[in-house]
């Protein structure tokens, strides 16, 4: 699908803001509402739009500490990779999971409650699967945060 300028103008409103109103963002992208609406709708179909939600803030409701985990592992067959896979999408605590180029395999962003909870998730992780290295870091302070691209 081919994004022109009034799409980008409808994404980034929906970006700051996906709770409002149909009425407001044809106003802010200078249109109206129908065509905001069929633009919406089309770029749902093609997949540019995906599902919606709501950003909750984590400190408020008591998930206090972020820890961002490196994985090393000498394991790099299918089944293992299947496994460890597994694993991260079964833990809520995981928010976000990369595979890494380069010295580290995986990097993890890990929302808990506190270390305590951070240690059992750890040792919950390493009794189903094998890793040759894990380090934590944790985040002393979130300075920046987003899902919004920039569009």
């Amino acid at each position: 699908m081919k994004i022109d300028a009034t799409d980008r103008k409808i994404l980034i409103e929906l970006q700051r803001d996906a709770a409002q109103s149909l009425d407001d963002i044809a106003k802010a992208v200078g249109s109206s509402k129908t065509p905001v609406w069929n633009r919406i709708r089309k770029m749902k179909e093609a997949g540019v739009i995906g599902a919606q939600t709501v950003l909750l803030d984590a400190e408020a409701l008591g998930f206090e500490a972020t820890f961002f985990v490196l994985i090393r592992t000498s394991e790099h067959e299918a089944e293992w990779q299947n496994r460890f896979l597994k694993a991260l999408r079964e833990r809520p605590e995981v928010q976000e999971a990369h595979r890494l180029a380069g010295d580290i395999d995986y990097i993890l962003k890990v929302r808990v409650r506190n270390a305590r909870a951070y240690d059992a998730f750890y040792q919950a992780l390493i009794s189903e699967v094998k890793v040759h290295n894990v380090t934590a870091l944790l985040s002393m302070e979130e300075i920046k945060a987003t899902v919004a691209l920039p569009l």
